[in-house]
């Protein structure tokens, strides 16, 4: 297939507001590739290189923008693959002079759609509305699947690719390859937001509560002695956590899988500031030092895989019941079942009493859906706050001259992020000399009148605010009010971000 049919079937999703449009636009250029273009394809469909990025700066890429393009398309998808590797295979001196040698060959080969195509992949901001749920959707649709094993699939593998390569090749018995592996992450269940108590009683009946801990999501894989513990983006981070290593290379059981948090307590046990979490969580330097300063603890909620068993499938209650084989009750987050209002209210003020967000509501019988975002996990905090992604900053005036301050914030979209606002308040100069430093690095293009830059929208804050309000000035029409940083959530991706479905649902007082 030519690289310029792909950039057209990218432009035609943008361009659509219908999932179901995008969907079918989707499965017409899947069932046209051929075998060996197919993991490429839906690779840079879904915005990623199968190989991660090439390490060029968004100058590098912006540089590009005048090269003459092609006037007729020539270029095959397996063709710019293949330059692109080879962009990736340049090492040692005068390696960026040969890298923007070979990618203004390719640029020169392009024509003009598919540079813009080609340039967007490369530094991130190809946002086409191919998120990974319609993706997904339109593989199953393409290969004759029930869209639930594709998802499942893909969830399971932590990247979308290999997944349409087995199920349009192979059909089911290409999906049933993925499954639940020690030492390899698996995406991490998601909880939706409800309004309290009572509304998650009513959707639930019967539930299981737990403490919501503000800390830091990880998953602990343990076979013997040796111990992984991978962050929410699959990242190993055990090297950074030699307490948690340790206590859970100690435990009897031979095999575990256990989902959890991990949080910094003071001498009484209540949770420590978020960014002194953070601080040891994933240090790579002076771990010792930091670990006696600021010590971790681990708290399980979860056991996706006990002796051999995967329990990925089993209801909640058995899994938990694993868990508590398994794991001392001092590494276990606490927990009630009940489906009593007022016992719940109870369990919350015990929880918010004791320095935490709020609580979870969980459903008894739900199977672990890694990736997941839906109704059998719901999670109740008492103030609302959103995820954002950060679109945009300013430079500061007055005292925050020279420090990038007044914050674009944008919720997650099938399109990319709708900007829903701005603020600099709940900053700390701590942060903004180091918001300045990082979002100097993601760095896309200075806006109007050069005091915005634009930046890729990678980093992901929380955000508290008052309410929200009708909104003419931003697209998705609504605006925060009273907006402030809690902080930023290094835990977190752009695609963890909370979407406008999200904001709406709070603006219509569901959540």
């Amino acid at each position: 297939m030519l690289l310029a049919a792909l950039a057209e079937t990218s432009d035609a999703v943008a361009a659509t507001r219908s999932r179901l449009a995008k969907i079918e636009l989707l499965v017409a250029c899947l069932r046209a590739l051929a075998p060996e273009e197919r993991e490429t394809a839906v690779a840079w469909l879904a915005g990623a290189l199968p190989g991660g990025r090439l390490g060029l700066g968004p100058a590098i890429v912006h540089g590009l923008r005048g090269v003459p393009p092609a006037a007729v398309a020539t270029l095959t998808i397996s063709a710019a693959r293949e330059r692109l590797e080879s962009v990736a295979g340049v090492r040692g001196a005068g390696s960026t002079h040969r890298r923007r040698e070979i990618l203004e060959s390719l640029f020169a080969d392009a024509t003009a759609r598919e540079q813009s195509f080609l340039a967007r992949l490369l530094v991130g901001e190809l946002r086409q509305g191919a998120l990974e749920g319609v993706m997904g959707d339109a593989i199953a649709a393409a290969a004759g699947l029930p869209a639930a094993d594709v998802r499942r699939a893909i969830m399971l593998a932590g990247v979308i690719a290999p997944v349409a390569v087995a199920a349009l090749a192979e059909g089911s018995a290409g999906l049933a390859r993925f499954k639940l592996e020690l030492f390899k992450a698996v995406s991490p269940m998601l909880a939706s937001p409800t309004q309290g108590v009572e509304s998650a009683l009513a959707e639930l009946r019967m539930a299981a509560f737990e403490h919501k801990l503000d800390g830091a999501r990880v998953q602990v894989h343990k076979h013997e002695r040796d111990v992984k513990i991978y962050s929410r983006t699959g990242r190993d981070v055990t090297f950074s956590l030699p307490e948690i290593a340790a206590t859970i290379a100690a435990l009897d059981a031979h095999s575990l899988i256990l989902d959890g948090e991990v949080i910094a307590l003071d001498a009484a046990g209540r949770p420590r500031p978020f960014q002194e979490t953070m601080r040891r969580f994933g240090r790579k330097l002076e771990i010792e030092d930091t670990r006696a300063a600021i010590p971790l603890s681990l708290f399980c909620f979860d056991c996706l895989h006990a002796d051999g068993a995967d329990l990925i499938d089993r209801p909640t209650e058995e899994r938990v019941a694993a868990l508590a084989r398994d794991v001392p009750a001092s590494l276990v987050v606490p927990r009630i079942v009940t489906a009593e209002l007022e016992t719940a209210q109870r369990f919350l003020r015990d929880a918010l009493d004791g320095g935490h967000e709020g609580l979870m509501a969980k459903s008894l019988t739900a199977p672990y859906e890694a990736g997941s975002r839906g109704a059998a996990w719901l999670k109740i905090k008492v103030a609302h706050t959103l995820d954002l992604v950060v679109l945009a900053a300013e430079w500061g005036s007055g005292r925050r001259r020279g420090w990038l301050s007044n914050l674009h914030l944008g919720a997650r979209s099938d399109d990319g992020f709708v900007m829903l606002g701005k603020t600099f308040k709940g900053l700390t100069d701590e942060m903004l000399a180091w918001q300045t430093e990082r979002l100097k690095a993601l760095a896309v293009d200075r806006g109007a009148g050069h005091y915005v830059i634009n930046v890729r929208p990678e980093l992901v804050v929380e955000i508290a605010f008052n309410e929200l309000q009708v909104s003419r000035r931003y697209p998705g029409g609504l605006a925060l009010r009273f907006a402030r940083v809690i902080r930023y959530r290094d835990d977190k991706t752009a695609s963890d971000a909370d979407t406008i479905e999200t904001v709406r649902a709070i603006a219509a007082g569901k959540l």
